[in-house]
């Protein structure tokens, strides 16, 4: 059985063809960042059709499509996702897709299908009660219990980013305060850099930037950053390192998870380092000792989240 899976992101989406065990073909679009919801559409159907054609497929040999979509997700719904043009207000996105491309479609959490991945064949393999933690424009998470994924009971269930860890703390981009996200999410700490420069702090963070060719500050762009000494960013980074410490730590204290899964672009560009410096801050702040948990880099990459969701769909 093949399926297509979708994950759609603030940045980019990735399509990925599936049989189970391995990706047959990929493409990669960015995601429209003006227009509205239908825009995002179209791209997701093309995203399909062209994903198809690099695996040479015809409709006739997929089953299903799976989409990632960040927000709240229920029943094929989805909305609250305000880093995507048209998806804060809740509409019926596996219908809308479904129209599109004229196959059956099921719709997870973008970081709950990226925790189905590496459940199934990535680092949470072996563990069935475990977290995945993704970093990147902003935090998300989504959690696996019991060997299956718990979504809650209005697909709420997962949203690691919003723990609030601070309170009064700093503004978050969903409006409240303290949150991780406002302090380990990139595009937060873009901004606390904007006003740390403003205020006079020195940093070539936007200097590397502009070296790179970027629009904005990107996970590479960190990543450079970091390795040319910035003092600036290594302390947001610092920061970064001990809110998401803290919110795993709170997770697992909770839950009695045996596993931690992060990933995200900047995680990812990062490397074993950050996560190995996360899981040192948060062993701190495990009630059960010695520590069953471990935190681990995800294994499965850019794909990650379209894996998951093609595995989603093929579950249906």
């Amino acid at each position: 059985m093949i399926t297509i899976g979708l994950d759609l992101g603030g940045t980019n989406v990735t399509a990925i063809a599936h049989d189970g065990a391995k990706v047959l073909a990929s493409t990669k679009h960015r995601t429209p960042t003006t227009g509205g919801r239908s825009d995002v559409l179209d791209l997701l159907a093309r995203a399909v059709d062209e994903t198809m054609d690099a695996a040479g497929l015809k409709r006739k040999h997929v089953a299903a499509v799976g989409v990632g979509s960040p927000g709240i997700v229920t029943d094929g719904t989805v909305g609250n996702a305000s880093n995507v043009p048209g998806f804060q207000s809740r509409f019926a996105l596996d219908e809308e897709v479904a129209a599109r491309t004229g196959l059956p479609v099921r719709v997870a959490n973008d970081v709950t299908a990226a925790a189905v991945g590496e459940h199934r064949l990535g680092s949470g393999r072996g563990e069935d009660d475990l977290l995945a933690v993704f970093v990147g424009t902003g935090v998300g998470g989504g959690l696996i219990l019991g060997g299956r994924p718990f979504e809650g009971g209005t697909g709420g269930a997962g949203e690691f980013g919003h723990l609030v860890v601070r309170q009064g703390g700093a503004v978050c981009p969903c409006g409240r305060r303290g949150c991780v996200e406002a302090y380990a999410g990139r595009r937060a700490m873009v901004l606390a850099a904007e006003r740390a420069v403003a205020g006079g702090r020195a940093s070539i963070l936007f200097e590397v930037m502009r070296e790179k060719g970027k629009p904005r500050p990107t996970s590479g762009v960190f990543r450079d950053t970091l390795q040319r000494g910035d003092a600036l960013l290594t302390e947001l980074l610092e920061d970064a390192v001990a809110t998401l410490a803290a919110g795993i730590a709170t997770a697992v204290n909770l839950l009695d998870l045996g596993r931690v899964v992060v990933g995200g672009g900047l995680a990812d560009k990062l490397g074993a380092p950050f996560v190995a410096r996360i899981e040192a801050a948060a062993q701190r702040s495990l009630f059960l000792q010695p520590p069953r948990a471990r935190i681990v880099p995800a294994a499965l990459g850019d794909h990650g989240g379209a894996i998951g969701a093609a595995l989603v769909a093929r579950d249906d």
